[in-house]
């Protein structure tokens, strides 16, 4: 593992992501878990004798601050496989023709340290002038092409793991079959999703759960209180458990000596979230649209 971390870094294109993180880490998405953890013993020997070719990737896609990046952190611990980021940004820059090689270098190198896991972070911002009107004369149009023709046709297993918040920017040649495995939609969490992403990020700051009441907290960051179709994303409850605990710790500086994290402060702070889900209704909406035709 350190000679691949070595040859990672001599690239400067992708960077080793070392994760500790699992997929009980996850608050929800169930059906995606499902797939995952099938698809680990696919990578197996037992499996190519039965006839499975290894799984080429999947492409992640949906409302930002939902965990499409923390899940893949998570695949990577739960297969114990390298996990590979592949930077876009990384790859245009420098003199002409260098973006087409530093392409093929960062597949070369993940062919190399296979199996393991390629994550394209945003895959559509780096795709963005690959319909021809980028003005970077056919570059990013060469790049797109390299990459299409290397996840159709690699024989190695390099599982690409791919997430978009704009499905919108991307090449309609990149959704098709072939290229990935399934294409998967996170939307804002439910009710019982909600209340196991506080439960997680509650648990991490070592309070004892008994203390607060996870259904009222779950209801308070929906639409009993936001409105109809308006609820926190996974990010956004984070940011609020977060919110509370300064909260609780300003109690405990201005002179209670006794001040925690309790039900109040959840309360208190609730008041000053205003939701991604409410300022982006609409296009969140056509979104979903898209999904129920074309995604898990």
């Amino acid at each position: 593992l350190n000679e691949k971390k070595q040859i990672i870094r001599k690239t400067g294109i992708l960077e080793f992501i070392d994760s500790k993180l699992n997929l009980q880490d996850v608050g929800g998405l169930s059906t995606l878990k499902k797939w995952l953890d099938l698809r680990s013993h696919c990578f197996e020997k037992k499996a190519k004798s039965f006839g499975i070719l290894p799984p080429k990737g999947l492409l992640l896609t949906g409302v930002p601050g939902c965990g499409k990046s923390l899940t893949a952190k998570c695949v990577s611990s739960a297969w114990n496989m390298p996990l590979l980021r592949l930077d876009m940004g990384k790859i245009f820059q420098g003199i002409g023709g260098s973006s087409e090689s530093n392409i093929r270098l960062a597949l070369k190198t993940a062919e190399a340290i296979s199996p393991c896991i390629l994550w394209i972070d945003e895959i559509e911002k780096g795709l963005s002038g690959s319909n021809g009107g980028g003005g970077d004369g056919g570059t990013s149009t060469r790049v797109f092409g390299t990459l299409l023709t290397w996840m159709q046709e690699k024989t190695s297993p390099v599982f690409v793991f791919a997430t978009a918040n704009n499905i919108n920017g991307l090449p309609p040649e990149l959704l098709r079959k072939g290229r990935f495995d399934e294409i998967f939609f996170v939307d804002f969490p439910s009710l019982e999703e909600r209340r196991k992403i506080l439960e997680i990020h509650i648990s991490k700051l070592k309070r004892d759960l008994s203390n607060f009441d996870l259904d009222k907290l779950a209801k308070l960051s929906g639409e009993e209180k936001f409105g109809k179709d308006v609820v926190l994303a996974g990010a956004e409850l984070e940011a609020w458990v977060a919110d509370s605990l300064i909260e609780a710790f300003s109690r405990k500086i201005n002179g209670d000596s006794n001040a925690d994290l309790s039900m109040q402060d959840f309360e208190t702070t609730i008041n000053r979230l205003v939701p991604m889900g409410q300022m982006r209704k609409d296009e969140f909406i056509k979104l979903r649209q898209w999904a129920n035709d074309n995604a898990v």
